[in-house]
């Protein structure tokens, strides 16, 4: 994340005066006026694609406002805000591994490793389960930002910057750096959301995003969608425009059809846009941006001459900046009956508003339409007294039906059950 940059002031200071004048005589002088000091240089520009460009200026609370680093080393086991988050009655919340840095997108694989990606750090970690006890290995290091990870047939994926590589036989010796193989190349090198959530869906073809280079642009073709290829890399096609950032998205276990989050655009306002769960019905569809925000509002930069009517709108609203991420249906047996097919979404969090909003996971209930039915909190307490002692990126069903939530703010992961165990503190 990028922090505020501020440009040095110089003051110009005025030249002694040298004269062959006695003390006395210099004393009657009249006093020289100060010369004035010069005007101070401009800030240097920021980069392209700065999360601050198009913050208002000369604004005392916007001034405050920017993306919020994590602590620079993963929080200690003992460390971890456990016992101040809170899951319904009947559900438990345990640490599942830590001393992962910058934990972000994950994935199990056919033997039960934990597959971890990172977006800060360009670390690939591995969480082994023998016998009960869990070791976390780092398994490749220097990638650039390995965010997405995704598993099929043994294969691990991996989503970088600008490539798609892939694991063969990833479980069978996670001791020593693992050997990846690019598959797919042809994607933007932008930073600014660049980083990838990815997955394999019905159809047996991996789906890779592309976010807009920046808060709020017009962009090329290759940015603002979602793509999906074969597993080889071959059958590049684009099924998706108007797509700002997502960072996550999963398929209906009833229709198959594709639902993502997406992060609505920032210096609006601190109460609109809302992020966005969309739903794909057919291949093709504009889901707005940057033209038109949440499915009704017409961007005042770029929507002049557009109208939302033209576009798909979203199924539902996660609220105003709140950092919606990684979701998934829930189709396990373990929870009650109310949570199957429910959506669990984890918010990232906000940092472009004054009073933060996310920072949390949601239960999203359905109609039978597709539509959004409910939106209900599963987990909290990962923000406290308006700072975040936490902040949730990705959820992840485990076969045995328990979820795993990871917090990149702390580098950890947490598993999340139901029934007779250890019981976290309750709503």
């Amino acid at each position: 994340m990028k922090s505020d940059l501020f440009a040095p002031r110089s003051l110009w200071l005025a030249g002694a005066f040298l004269g062959a004048f006695t003390l006395g005589a210099a004393a009657q002088q009249p006093a020289a006026s100060p010369s004035p000091s010069a005007a101070p240089p401009a800030a240097a520009p920021l980069p392209p694609g700065s999360p601050l460009i198009g913050r208002p200026a000369d604004n005392e609370a916007a001034a405050k406002l920017a993306p919020i680093a994590p602590p620079p080393i993963p929080a200690a086991a003992d460390k971890l805000p456990t016992a101040k988050l809170k899951v319904p009655p009947g559900f438990n919340i345990e640490v599942y591994a830590s001393g992962i840095a910058n934990a972000r997108s994950l994935v199990e694989g056919d033997k039960g490793t934990v597959f971890v990606g990172s977006r800060l750090v360009g670390n690939l970690y591995a969480i082994t389960n023998k016998d009960g006890k869990r070791t976390v290995k780092t398994i490749a290091s220097g990638l650039h930002r390995p965010n997405g990870v995704a598993f099929k047939n043994g294969t691990l994926y991996v989503a970088e910057l600008s490539k798609i590589s892939k694991v063969e036989k990833a479980e069978d010796n996670l001791d020593s750096p693992v050997k990846l193989t690019t598959i797919f190349d042809k994607l933007p090198k932008d930073e600014a959301h660049g980083w990838k959530f990815i997955a394999i869906g019905p159809d047996n073809k991996l789906y890779i995003p592309v976010g807009q280079p920046g808060n709020n642009v017009l962009h090329s073709d290759e940015h603002g969608l979602i793509r999906r290829i074969n597993l080889d890399g071959s059958g590049n096609e684009v099924i998706a425009r108007g797509v700002r950032n997502t960072v996550g998205f999963d398929w209906n276990p009833e229709n198959k059809q594709l639902y993502f989050t997406d992060n609505g655009r920032d210096w609006m306002s601190e109460d609109v846009p809302e992020d966005e769960l969309n739903r794909i019905t057919k291949v093709g569809e504009h889901f707005g941006a940057p033209y038109c925000l949440q499915g009704n509002i017409v961007d005042p930069e770029f929507g002049w001459g557009k109208s939302c009517s033209d576009y798909t709108a979203p199924v539902g609203l996660l609220g105003p900046h709140s950092a919606a991420l990684g979701m998934r249906f829930y189709t396990g047996k373990m929870f009650p009956a109310a949570y199957k097919n429910a959506i669990i979404v984890a918010r990232h969090g906000s940092w472009n508003r004054t009073k933060k909003v996310g920072g949390d996971v949601l239960l999203v209930k359905l109609n039978k339409d597709g539509t959004v039915k409910s939106t209900e909190p599963f987990i909290t307490g990962f923000v406290e007294d308006n700072k975040y002692i936490g902040r949730p990126v990705d959820v992840m069903q485990m076969k045995d039906g328990s979820l795993l939530v990871s917090d990149d703010y702390n580098g950890a992961v947490y598993r999340i059950t139901y029934g007779k165990q250890k019981v976290a503190d309750k709503k």
